[in-house]
């Protein structure tokens, strides 16, 4: 069940643009939900047209998700290390994490549920094993859990971020500074629902920290080692991009430019460190970058070097 108390930002507004703000999902689907009386305005019936005031109490129990099947497919994965718990894989970037409408397989879970043999039901039909996700263009450590005890653990270390998470981001931009942290709250985009912004009604808090690894100033950008101190949606795209160093080849949030050849994201997931749920052992993992992101530096640092 979802509760929301309506602000002065929402006096007026019509109730399934209100609701699709506060939930943060498409006015379409909100609109759905209180044609299928799952919605409540101070505990009485809705209606999607409806003028809310300021103070009202609004309530939705969203229907449940029609289940994907994610079936096992033979799709390789570089595994950095492997036990009983779980699994650590070095993600290429293109490769989604869980099956989703419109992506119901050719996923790291039907790889890792052809690998593993054992992780059906571990953490959810739709995700099994998943304790955190990389998006799609994004390469890089991730680690699945292969029990529900180290599931369980492993989602508690990301829940009070006592997880070591360090990325590589290639930003348009050269910081004047040598580091810096982005503290703002991040929530859906008021018009663009697939994307994140520091501009939402309701954003959840979130902070970034940076420090410049490497300048690059003839070709105007510059590599960045980022460590996430929470872990929202798109964070490190969308804090870098509303600092004015939005990530080469983003095409959500990099606003154009040039791409030094890259067809997806200049991020890369570096590091990761947890302590292993079962010896309390802590554990650190490398991935290299991978060969398009060593071209598009490359190329920078070809440039750096021109006459």
């Amino acid at each position: 069940m979802l509760r929301f108390v309506a602000g002065e930002a929402e006096a007026g507004r019509r109730l399934d643009a209100v609701l699709a703000a506060l939930a943060g999902v498409a006015r379409a689907q909100a609109m759905r939900w209180i044609e299928l009386g799952r919605v409540t305005v101070d505990d009485g019936p809705a209606r999607a047209s409806q003028r809310v005031r300021a103070g009202a109490r609004i309530a939705a129990s969203p229907p449940e998700p029609a289940p994907l099947a994610a079936r096992p497919e033979s799709i390789p994965l570089v595994v950095l290390h492997e036990d009983a718990d779980l699994i650590v894989i070095d993600k290429p970037a293109g490769l989604v994490v869980h099956p989703a409408p419109g992506h119901p397989g050719g996923t790291l879970v039907n790889a890792l549920l052809h690998h593993c043999r054992d992780l059906a039901g571990i953490g959810g039909a739709l995700r099994p094993g998943i304790v955190h996700r990389l998006d799609r263009g994004t390469s890089g450590v991730l680690v699945a859990a292969k029990n529900d005890a180290a599931h369980a653990a492993l989602a508690a270390q990301f829940k009070d971020h006592s997880i070591e998470r360090v990325y590589l981001a290639l930003v348009r931009g050269v910081p004047g500074a040598d580091a810096g942290r982005v503290e703002r709250a991040i929530g859906r985009h008021p018009r663009d629902r697939k994307r994140m912004s520091v501009h939402a009604r309701t954003g959840r808090a979130a902070a970034t920290d940076w420090r410049v690894s490497a300048r690059f100033p003839r070709a105007g950008v510059a590599l960045l080692e980022v460590r996430p101190a929470t872990g929202r949606t798109h964070q490190i795209r969308v804090h870098l991009a509303a600092s004015g160093l939005p990530i080469v080849g983003d095409p959500s949030y990099g606003r154009g430019g040039e791409s030094l050849g890259l067809a997806r994201p200049a991020l890369h997931a570096a590091v990761l460190g947890f302590t292993h749920p079962s010896s309390g052992r802590r554990l650190r993992f490398e991935a290299p970058l991978p060969a398009d992101f060593r071209a598009a530096l490359a190329s920078a640092e070809q440039r750096e070097g021109a006459a």
